[in-house]
């Protein structure tokens, strides 16, 4: 950004989320740059999913889990290859590019660039922050059922520079934000590798112990291999109790109804080791009499069924509480609360899996899982072992969390000030970008895509 200059003149302009624009630059209504594609009847295309980080794609590209439509394919609308899509999460992540040809969600407007305007130039112009503002003004509805009302935002006026300027544009931000996401993507294997060094810690210490030098003895337990001499081999079910949930009625949540705090599988789907303050409170008068099972403190919180359970989270809660019936929790009793957690991060969710069409653990088997079980002292010095090495590491993660920060808020920057003439880049020698590299956000939400049901409702999916 130091480097670059903005334009030598400007002029100003009646725009809600612009005040200037370069003076050679033109305006235009939406509506005079796009068409809207409305054909409907293609059963056999691909099915395609909008996404806020890689466009309009088909569906089967799409890691995340979205809703596949299974009937009525003919109502779907047809999207060509160049078309732009306004998505239902598109004032919240700007107007998605269509990379292929496919149908999708009838719910969605399709939108056709005429010969004026350079789709590479408003696919960027498109996801930046000042066009998401202005996308933000033609919202309606409320909460979930907001959406963008393209009957305002056509007649939107847009920056609209000289067609060969909106190429040099694209092809400037194409070259800049590769090397960007190519960078940001190494930066992500680091972390990666430095998580996969903490796990590799914790396997090794809850596992083997922290002194090499102790004489091993076979387990007898294919999954552990040899432990230390002197250590038991008991069943999680000797040292742990077992709690499952509660189903909690949708009235109450979202809601402070009194003391004790509810949880829910989102609330465990995160990184700490600590669950963190409830969105949900019950009072007890609510607990005894709808008779829900009290979790006590100190316990380790899971799911035990659906999608949650492959992601293997863990929780410990230091609180009395309540949880959902996709969840349950362990009561450590004479092991140390903290090795059991890590243990536990050792262990896989899906060896109890009970092979049903959902995944969902057998309590049984594991409750009968055999583990290690070292004196308690020395459970004790493998948690301060296991807290310091990965304190440092996780500084490490940290900082190079904060230099991908950085990156992603300067691509933003970028991007806006050179789609809306913030900077010159007309005079820029850029070199031919093979391949555009894309960033994908670790706390990409995934796409909302519509099912089409019996009466063409359309059901948001997240």
């Amino acid at each position: 950004m130091v480097k670059l200059k903005p334009y030598e003149e400007y002029k100003e302009v009646d725009l809600p989320w612009l005040e200037r624009i370069p003076s050679h630059w033109g305006q235009r209504k939406v509506k005079y740059l796009f068409d809207e594609r409305v054909d409907k009847g293609y059963p056999d295309e691909t099915l395609l999913a909008a996404t806020q980080t890689k466009g309009v794609v088909p569906k089967h590209m799409y890691e995340n889990r979205t809703v596949v439509a299974q009937k009525d394919l003919h109502l779907l609308k047809l999207v060509k290859k160049g078309d732009f899509v306004i998505s239902l999460r598109s004032f919240q992540g700007g107007i998605e590019y269509a990379y292929y040809q496919g149908i999708i969600s009838p719910a969605y407007t399709i939108m056709i660039p005429k010969n004026e305007i350079a789709p590479s130039y408003f696919k960027h112009l498109g996801k930046s922050r000042l066009f998401i503002e202005l996308l933000k003004l033609c919202v309606t509805g409320i909460r979930e059922g907001q959406n963008i009302d393209y009957n305002v935002l056509k007649n939107a006026m847009i920056p609209l520079p000289p067609k060969e300027e909106q190429d040099q544009i694209a092809k400037f931000l194409d070259n800049r934000l590769s090397k960007i996401n190519r960078f940001i993507k190494a930066k992500k294997r680091q972390i990666d590798l430095l998580k996969e060094l903490k796990q590799a810690i914790i396997n090794q210490a809850v596992t083997k112990g922290i002194d090499p030098s102790v004489p091993k003895k076979d387990s007898g337990v294919e999954w552990l291999g040899e432990i230390p001499e002197h250590w038991e081999i008991k069943r999680i079910k000797n040292n742990n109790r077992l709690y499952n949930g509660n189903a909690f009625p949708i009235e109450y949540q979202g809601n402070d109804f009194g003391e004790i705090p509810f949880y829910k599988v989102s609330d465990i789907n995160k990184a700490e080791i600590f669950v963190s303050e409830s969105n949900n409170y019950v009072s007890r008068e609510l607990v005894n009499n709808n008779r829900w099972t009290i979790i006590p403190s100190n316990c380790i919180l899971f799911a035990k069924i659906g999608e949650a359970l492959k992601k293997n989270h863990r929780k410990i809660n230091k609180k009395v509480c309540l949880i959902d019936n996709n969840m349950q929790a362990m009561y450590p009793y004479e092991i140390n609360l903290l090795f059991q957690y890590y243990l536990m991060r050792v262990i896989d969710m899906s060896w109890f899996d009970n092979g049903g069409t959902v995944p969902s653990i057998n309590t049984s088997e594991l409750l009968s899982c055999k583990i290690p079980f070292p004196p308690i002292e020395e459970q004790q010095a493998i948690v301060i072992y296991i807290e310091t090495k990965i304190k440092v590491i996780e500084k490490h993660i940290d900082a190079i969390q904060s230099k991908i920060n950085l990156l992603r808020e300067y691509r933003t920057s970028l991007i806006s000030a050179v789609v809306t003439g913030k900077v010159d880049v007309r005079h820029i020698p850029v070199e031919d970008t093979d391949e555009f590299i894309e960033d994908i956000a670790e706390d990409e939400e995934g796409v909302f895509e519509e099912e089409i049901g019996e009466e063409d409702k359309e059901v948001l999916i997240c």
